[in-house]
């Protein structure tokens, strides 16, 4: 009997983190492929002008050298991406687009609301304590993480991890416009009775609540997985991320096909669907964030890659692109291409944790970090006849501005009892509006802090203590800290940082753990003796 007990804890203590997925198969198990029958509008379009229509489209993870937009790509360019490239060169690239934060759900916050999200307390990315535990206690080589046993008890269920019921989003903006908003793909703003996208001005949802998603079964010959062993962050999701999604709230269910294709085909069934109304679509695909897996005709397609891990990254990368392809295409099909303002971006930059070094070349840091490879990411609109064809914008802009942005395409106003941090971007593209957007932007997780003031950027961090100073426009890699040499800046911009930070609010849960990120390495099996910060969840 003690031999069994003893075996028992053993095993508790080994594989304790399959314990979410275990409850979840009890609990919500996963039904087998259902049809999204997609609300349908008018059969017929309405006479003289049209309000435009508005399809945000948002990456994953996507590393800064991921796309061939810049003479880049992945594998040294390995996996051209046409058509994301043509929003690009059809529309406006915005040389200097920072995402809203350097982790997925505070950005998709930022996003969704046009204002920082720390402002509302969503400081944090939603994560289960199971998750926060395993993560927090793993040593990733630089040193152990901080973990704060102590704010376990104020940690809520992780679907209780949300933007607050007050804040205001795109598709409530939009519907006194008549505007009919369809999401798909990755949520991550929590997932109770007042967060989900139904209940934030979605007419239809379809994906999943989590903060990532299988891409398909392990079992599928079909797919080819590259697991990371090494990685805590890898072992947890491949335990417990199921492949499913729900449509308004149905129960789960499992794709028909993987992933990014699935959420491609659905979001042009949704455009054909919509063809004869005004709408709003939000497409969250999960590619390329973790795990990485691949479908197979994509990795056969890459014989020249040797690195087999780097192979399946690339595959996802080609699949990614094959969707926004097909999302273009059915606007034009639809005819609705000359009538339809597309932005797509990213929601941070690539991560460490996938131990690929070249993903966000030539910037340093990862997603998790405030450095440009965190921050700093692919941002591009397009509009044929009201923006110019491969227009470039240099002063810089924010995952804030999109919300603010798409309310002046639809005529829609900005709500007035509260700040908003975003401008609409319209007029400053078109050379109605002279200046730029923004003199400050400000981020901020736990203890690390960031300003961009013009063309200085700030960072400080209290593990490690640590001031860096960049010169943006002499110095935009970062290779060169002033801090030390700048005392006199450096007390201007902090004044400056610290006013914006007393206008936040406090977070509205804790993060358990601060580990620390390689600012110029990825993370790997060996340990590096490297420049870091702490990340705070």
């Amino acid at each position: 009997m003690l031999v069994l007990v003893v075996a028992g804890y053993v095993a508790f203590q080994r594989y304790w983190y399959f314990i979410p997925a275990v409850v979840q198969q009890v609990t919500n198990p996963v039904q087998p492929n259902q049809p999204v029958q997609w609300a349908q509008g008018p059969a017929t379009a309405p006479a003289g002008e049209r309000p435009p229509n508005v399809v945000f489209i948002l990456a994953d993870d996507l590393g800064y050298n991921d796309l061939s937009f810049n003479g880049g790509g992945v594998a040294n360019g390995a996996v051209p991406t046409p058509n994301i490239n043509a929003i690009s060169s059809e529309g406006v690239t915005f040389v200097n687009g920072y995402a809203g934060n350097a982790t997925c759900a505070p950005s998709r916050a930022a996003i969704m609301t046009g204002r920082y999200a720390t402002r509302f307390g969503f400081e944090f990315t939603p994560t289960p304590m199971a998750f926060e535990r395993y993560v927090g206690h793993h040593d990733t080589g630089l040193r152990q993480p901080i973990y704060h046993t102590e704010w376990e008890k104020d940690l809520p269920p992780v679907d209780e991890e949300q933007v607050p019921a007050n804040e205001i989003m795109i598709p409530a903006l939009l519907k006194p416009k008549g505007y009919h908003s369809i999401f798909l793909g990755k949520w991550h703003l929590g997932g109770t009775d007042v967060s989900r996208p139904n209940v934030k001005g979605f007419d239809e949802a379809l994906g999943f609540m989590a903060g990532a998603s299988r891409f398909g079964l392990s079992s599928d010959p079909n797919i080819v997985e590259s697991r990371q062993d090494f990685d805590p962050i890898d072992k947890f999701l491949y335990a417990n991320l199921p492949f499913a999604v729900s449509y308004n709230n149905s129960k789960w269910f499992q794709p028909n096909e993987y992933m990014t294709d699935y959420l491609a085909d659905q979001a042009a069934a949704a455009i054909k669907a919509n063809r004869n109304r005004p709408f709003f679509m939000y497409l969250a695909f999960n590619a390329v964030h973790t795990p990485l897996q691949a479908w197979k005709a994509d990795y056969d397609a890459l014989p020249q890659i040797k690195d087999h891990e780097l192979r399946v990254y690339a595959a996802m990368v080609r699949s990614l692109d094959r969707g926004v392809g097909k999302v273009m295409a059915a606007l034009k099909a639809n005819g609705l291409d000359d009538n339809t303002l597309v932005i797509f971006t990213s929601d941070n930059g690539g991560a460490n944790y996938i131990g690929l070094p070249e993903i966000n070349r030539p910037f340093r840091g990862w997603k998790a970090t405030f450095f440009e490879g965190g921050i700093h990411v692919p941002f591009f609109m397009r509009w044929p006849g009201k923006i110019p064809a491969g227009a470039k914008y240099l002063a810089p802009v924010a995952h804030v501005d999109i919300a603010a942005t798409t309310a002046g395409v639809a005529g829609a106003p900005l709500p007035k009892d509260r700040v908003m941090d975003g401008v609409n971007l319209m007029p400053f593209i078109t050379g109605q509006t002279g200046g730029r957007p923004h003199q400050t932007l400000f981020w901020r997780s736990g203890p690390y802090k960031t300003l961009l003031d013009g063309d200085w950027k700030l960072q400080v961090s209290e593990h490690p203590q640590k001031t860096w100073l960049f010169n943006l426009k002499d110095d935009p890699l970062e290779r060169t800290n002033l801090a030390d040499s700048n005392p006199a800046e450096v007390k201007t911009l902090v004044a400056v940082l610290n006013g914006i930070d007393k206008q936040q609010h406090k977070p509205l849960w804790p993060s358990l753990f601060e580990s620390p990120v390689s600012i110029d390495h990825p993370l790997s099996p060996k340990t590096l003796q490297d420049e870091y910060v702490d990340w705070a969840n």
